[in-house]
């Protein structure tokens, strides 16, 4: 049975990028700095470090992508922590850790939560009217789906 969660109007937004988006990502967040003031902000490793830096606010910020920060996103998500995943990621170039990429966003949309993966999808969903209010997410059941033999 599926269920649901009230996300606050304050939400917790990741803030994630690869090395070469960074730049990108800490231009976007600078330019919605008082937007982002009102939430909670997370971030990997050194995307915290830089975002702290230039918007003179608080981050929360946990491992390096690489080293485990995908993975303490994806527990947010898991444990329905996290309302907004805003992760630049480089289509052009490789990752040494793709395989934690792709689990990371396999599971927030499994969760159904808020994604965007460019500039143009956050500010879309940064402008949006429900961004400042209590929004119900309908989480799916996947009860069924676990219960389907193992080939």
């Amino acid at each position: 049975m599926s269920h649901s969660r009230i996300i606050a109007g304050s939400k917790q937004i990741a803030l994630v990028a690869h090395d070469h988006k960074k730049k990108d990502l800490i231009e976007w967040a600078v330019y919605n700095r008082a937007v982002l003031s009102g939430h909670t902000l997370i971030a990997t490793g050194t995307t915290g470090k830089l975002l702290e830096e230039k918007l003179d606010l608080p981050i929360v910020k946990l491992l390096s992508g690489p080293l485990g920060g995908d993975q303490q996103i994806g527990a947010l998500i898991a444990e329905e922590k996290l309302d907004l995943l805003i992760f630049f990621w480089d289509p052009m170039e490789a990752q040494p850790h793709d395989s934690d990429v792709k689990a990371l966003l396999r599971l927030a949309v499994a969760r159904n939560i808020l994604i965007a993966c460019n500039r143009t999808t956050a500010d879309f969903i940064l402008t949006s009217v429900l961004m400042q209010q209590e929004y119900p997410i309908v989480i799916p059941d996947y009860t069924e789906y676990l219960k389907r033999p193992v080939i």
